[in-house]
């Protein structure tokens, strides 16, 4: 995320409470519990967006993970395209030797 992005989802944040605020106040509350019912909301709203945070952290379905999968995916293909016939048979006896060993 940039550092522009950050600042204009601070500055909507900030504006949809002010919304929130007179949305309130034209419903009829008054003044004071306008404010604060405009502040339960964005204070749900922010745990509703760190609940959702950590669930993609803890999943690891955040956009670094991903790409960092896909990149070593794309480099050990890479890798395994480079390989020499005889290598390639090599490194398939080792692995069924191995497969055999645990067995």
């Amino acid at each position: 995320m940039r550092r522009i992005d950050a600042i204009s989802i601070g500055i909507g944040i900030f504006v949809a409470g002010g919304l929130g605020y007179v949305g309130l106040q034209l419903v009829g509350f008054d003044g004071q519990k306008a404010g604060i019912w405009s502040q339960v909301l964005l204070v749900a709203g922010l745990v509703g967006w760190l609940a959702s945070y950590l669930f993609r952290a803890g999943g690891k379905k955040m956009t670094y993970h991903q790409q960092r999968e896909e990149y070593e995916q794309a480099f050990f293909q890479k890798r395994l395209e480079e390989l020499t016939p005889e290598e390639l048979a090599k490194i398939q006896a080792e692995i069924a030797q191995e497969e055999q060993s645990q067995v």
